[in-house]
């Protein structure tokens, strides 16, 4: 089991017995979402927001506008930190002091650096799609030299990372437990419904073999 070592900066200590740093249970983290929180400094403010991403070995590819200030932020200071989130399900318990959730949550802290070069760009790019949705670079129609060269691709290197669980039901005082109030969990899932085909020729279109893949490997 590799796990990335423990440091100031990504030691879990609130919650430390649900944390982990083993690397697959991080990856896998990664890999089950698309959307990760990214917290950047712009004009000495503080400023988080969503971006999509995609996973390849231990980088994260971003990518926007050359003119994406979060991006160009990012490379100013050369490192960057990332938290991607899902949420399992909503925890009920006798009381408000121990209502919770449960969740799996991944940190990433590391290096930030422009890919440039032509080759490597366009494999980053390839990641990015192929993370969304498998086999769907292969069905769409390529990027024009304008599209391609308007595009910033960032990719940062995990250093540091670090991840908390909790799976667990209601944990109520013993006391508690004979009370006439409901407890439990909510179970909660993000789920695929069917395809919707946009205006004009996709309506006339059979739906793509990797756009069905996907749709039922995630609608349930």
């Amino acid at each position: 089991m590799k796990e990335y070592q423990k440091t100031k900066i990504n030691r879990v200590k609130r919650g430390a017995k649900r944390a982990t740093y083993d690397i697959d249970k991080i990856n896998a983290i990664l890999d089950a979402g698309f959307i990760g929180y990214v917290g950047y400094v712009f004009d000495g403010k503080s400023i988080t927001i969503p971006m999509a991403y995609g996973r390849k070995n231990n980088t994260i590819i971003l990518h926007g506008s050359t003119a994406n200030r979060m991006l160009t932020s990012l490379l100013k200071a050369t490192e960057m930190s990332m938290t991607v989130m899902h949420l399992d399900a909503l925890v009920l318990a006798r009381s408000g002091f121990h209502h919770s959730v449960n969740y799996r949550s991944a940190t990433l802290f590391g290096s930030v650096k422009e890919i440039s070069n032509k080759e490597e760009k366009n494999e980053a790019l390839f990641c990015f799609m192929e993370h969304m949705m498998k086999g769907r670079w292969d069905g769409i129609r390529e990027m024009t030299p304008e599209e391609f060269e308007r595009t910033l691709v960032v990719e940062m290197t995990i250093e540091s990372a670090s991840a908390k669980i909790r799976d667990v039901g209601v944990v109520d005082e013993p006391e508690d437990y004979n009370l006439e109030v409901w407890a439990g969990l909510i179970p909660i899932k993000q789920v695929a419904t069917h395809p919707i085909a946009d205006h004009g020729k996709p309506k006339k279109m059979a739906i793509p073999q990797h756009v069905l893949d996907y749709y039922h490997q995630n609608k349930s």
